[in-house]
């Protein structure tokens, strides 16, 4: 039986990717305004930048992922000095303009009435900064009190404490495959594993359940009560 459910945050409850294009494409304009020789760079560059920063060292806290990847992309150009204006440049737009996919609210009142709801992700979108505050009975995040990031073993096991109820009982929901889905279920959790986008499940990965959107997930859980998922 579910009695609590708890939730990934980016590309789960939130839409990310548009806002840290918009973000990296307001970081390429100031670069521009500052060096003429920023107009060669594109976005894809400033992409690639983060994208080999995470392939070297995942496990960095992502606001470092972030910094390194910017120190790469300005000091293609010169503008090395900079970093600490242009990252709170790009921070800046990127929470503003965060926000929950339209499914969420709806779907995390009609929850709340069942079940006691968590927050627990490996980045660093706060709930108050992102339109979530005052959503959820308790928030974890990776790097806050020696928290690791996901798929390590300790993350889920801090999430089963802060639900206060058996492994069994807990129910963990995000759209990542071997983070939200493989990990938690090697840490005894339920899974259900968001799939907004439409995309073919692996073959060697089987969640508890499966949505396309959040509106369908009370339904998931309550036919849950009374068998498993």
């Amino acid at each position: 039986m579910v009695s609590v459910v708890v939730f990934d945050a980016d590309e789960t409850l939130l839409n990310l990717r548009p806002a840290v294009t918009s973000s990296l494409l307001a970081v390429l304009a100031e670069m521009r305004r500052l060096s003429p020789a920023a107009a060669a760079l594109s976005l894809a560059d400033l992409e690639a930048d983060c994208a080999a920063v995470w392939a070297a060292d995942c496990t960095l806290p992502v606001e470092v992922i972030r910094r390194l990847g910017l120190v790469r992309s300005l000091a293609r150009v010169g503008l090395d000095a900079e970093i600490d204006r242009v990252l709170d440049l790009f921070f800046a737009h990127r929470f503003a303009l965060t926000r929950p996919f339209p499914d969420v609210l709806p779907a995390l009142a009609d929850l709340r009435r069942h079940f006691v709801l968590g927050y627990a992700t490996n980045g660093n979108s706060r709930t108050e900064r992102c339109g979530l505050a005052g959503e959820f009975t308790f928030e974890l995040y990776a790097h806050e009190n020696g928290l690791p990031k996901k798929p390590a073993p300790e993350f889920y096991a801090v999430v089963v404490a802060a639900a206060g109820v058996p492994a069994s009982e807990v129910l963990y929901v995000g759209d990542n495959l071997d983070h939200d889905v493989v990990a938690a279920q090697a840490a005894g959790l339920r899974t259900v594993w968001v799939n907004r986008t439409g995309a073919q499940c692996r073959a060697d990965v089987q969640p508890d359940a499966e949505v396309s959107t959040l509106a369908e997930l009370l339904g998931v859980i309550d036919r849950s009560v009374r068998q498993p998922l």
